[in-house]
């Protein structure tokens, strides 16, 4: 007799991840914005998101869509991970729950440009081409909350994204 066993962590991990830089290319695609610059920084971004959350450092993944002669935040969208890993369960990407709230925040102005800011756990492993970054301030904005929007046998991300108040 043969026993297979599948690591279902590392596939729970490389599907969580992949969906996160869709959902990412979706938000920045259908806000109006080119979607070039995280094309051109998948593969680094992807191995950074699966090294984290392999280690279960990763805490959250932020795009910050904001204006290029102020600096000034126009947008910001969360995606906070959720480890609550079971090892069975189902999977599933709600992206017609993303594509309305994406549609509600509005397409963004044409001297708009984003970037990728990852927030892990003091301590985590390094990553070449990720080190330390700072948020833009959100003050006058409000978060609003999507809830779960990955999953993959318990683990996820949920959405949120900033706009003025």
């Amino acid at each position: 007799m043969t026993t297979v066993v599948v690591n279902t962590y590392t596939h729970s991990v490389t599907y969580v991840a992949d969906n996160i830089l869709k959902s990412l290319k979706d938000i920045i695609r259908l806000s109006g914005l080119d979607p070039s610059q995280l094309v051109e920084s998948w593969e680094n971004t992807m191995r950074a998101l699966k090294t984290w959350l392999g280690s279960q450092d990763l805490e959250r993944v932020v795009l910050e869509v904001y204006n290029k002669k102020t600096q000034a935040l126009i947008v910001r969208w969360d995606i906070d991970i959720v480890y609550s890993w079971s090892g069975g369960g189902g999977f599933w990407t709600d992206t017609d729950q993303l594509k309305y709230h994406i549609r509600k925040a509005g397409v963004a102005p044409s001297d708009a440009s984003y970037d990728i800011l990852i927030k892990t756990k003091q301590g985590r492993p390094d990553v070449p081409g990720w080190g330390k970054g700072a948020y833009r301030s959100t003050d006058g904005f409000v978060r609003h909350n999507l809830g779960s929007t990955i999953e993959h046998s318990g683990l996820g991300g949920s959405a949120a994204y900033w706009r003025k108040n």
